[in-house]
């Protein structure tokens, strides 16, 4: 036997005794030891009850989409693509270009430096090429408009120092960022934070209630809605997609969502947010009566809700550590993935 498999065994019999609160939290904190020193096992092993068995609170793929083994990007034609409302024009190479912040707007926001616009290469990727040249993002990463400086150039460092991690290791959003944090300069981080602090977030999700959605799929690390009618039961799930995949594929900024969430979770969202529900401690505390954010703390409204519900669940197993998660992990350590789904759902219909 291995010493990986023999840690594997020592974790597993820590984990396995279902509703034992002391022995997961033991065996969270050995997961977490074995990555020190470089034994990286899959965290939904450390937390299965069972061997065999699924864990209940493993990651939720829907939040954490992962392109399948035979994704194959559309090949390029040549051809130049077009998005409504502008007169710019790009082949798919360049839309797919790390060092190329596509700029079809170029009157929704003022004139991007060259780390936002272009990057440096060979390893500091174009901050604007993933997060969008107004700072809109998308599910598969994060919306950066409008987030304080400090926020901005503290996840920078957490990224490098290895604090700010995520429950599904092998996604290349997240992968990305830690490359890039590496490399940047402290000038370069100061650069993009301040410009994109200064930009003003507009409203691009529509959260729908609904207990029926189009039959979702996985692509660039999102999740998109089958061409058709076909439909499946929402379940314990938000399914974000965009309105129009091909505006969203050309890295339009002005790209929408639609977020499918349970019926009745913003209603329950909201009163989480108030008072906890005995589950958690109010969100307005730290941001803000209308989750607009305090200071330094991130604003949350009109933000992702799939990305909102990777960031609770990673707080919640320890995946995010830093800075913020002195206060987060208390507040989110009783948070089961319906309540993430409803906090999250009510965050995201508010206005940005």
């Amino acid at each position: 036997m291995s010493n990986t498999d023999r840690f594997r065994a020592y974790i597993a019999a820590y984990a396995r005794p279902a509703g034992c609160a002391r022995r997961r939290k033991v065996a969270l904190a050995l997961h977490r030891l074995l990555a020190t020193v470089g034994l990286c096992l899959p965290l939904t092993a450390v937390l299965a009850a069972e061997t065999g068995a699924p864990d209940v609170d493993a990651p939720p793929s829907w939040a954490y989409p992962v392109n399948p083994p035979d994704f194959k990007p559309a090949v390029d034609d040549g051809s130049l693509r077009h998005v409504p409302d502008s007169t710019q024009a790009y082949t798919l190479s360049q839309l797919r270009d790390f060092f190329l912040a596509p700029d079809w707007h170029p009157d929704d926001h003022p004139v991007m430096p060259g780390v936002v616009a272009l990057g440096r290469k060979p390893a500091v990727f174009a901050c604007g090429f993933c997060h969008r040249a107004d700072g809109s993002g998308g599910p598969e990463n994060a919306s950066i408009a409008g987030l304080p400086t400090a926020y901005i150039v503290q996840q920078l460092a957490d990224f490098k120092s290895g604090a700010r991690k995520t429950a599904v290791p092998s996604r290349l959003p997240p992968q990305a960022m830690t490359a890039v944090s590496m490399a940047i300069s402290a000038e370069e981080i100061d650069t993009a934070a301040a410009y994109f602090a200064a930009l003003k977030p507009r409203a691009n999700i529509a959260v729908v209630e609904t207990a029926l959605v189009p039959k979702p799929y996985v692509t660039g690390w999102h999740l998109a809605a089958l061409p058709g009618d076909a439909s499946e039961p929402i379940d314990r799930r938000i399914i974000e997609v965009p309105e129009n995949l091909e505006h969203f594929v050309s890295r339009d900024s002005r790209a929408s969502f639609i977020a499918y969430v349970p019926i009745g979770s913003v209603e329950r969202g909201r009163a989480l947010v108030a008072d906890g529900g005995g589950r958690t401690v109010p969100c307005a505390g730290c941001h803000g009566p209308t989750l607009q954010g305090l200071g330094a703390i991130p604003r949350l409204a009109g933000r992702s809700p799939t990305y909102l519900v990777r960031q609770l669940y990673d707080f919640k197993h320890g995946a995010r550590v830093g800075n913020g998660s002195v206060l987060m992990q208390p507040t989110v350590e009783r948070l089961e993935i319906g309540d993430m789904i409803s906090i999250a759902a009510y965050a995201a219909s508010l206005p940005p």
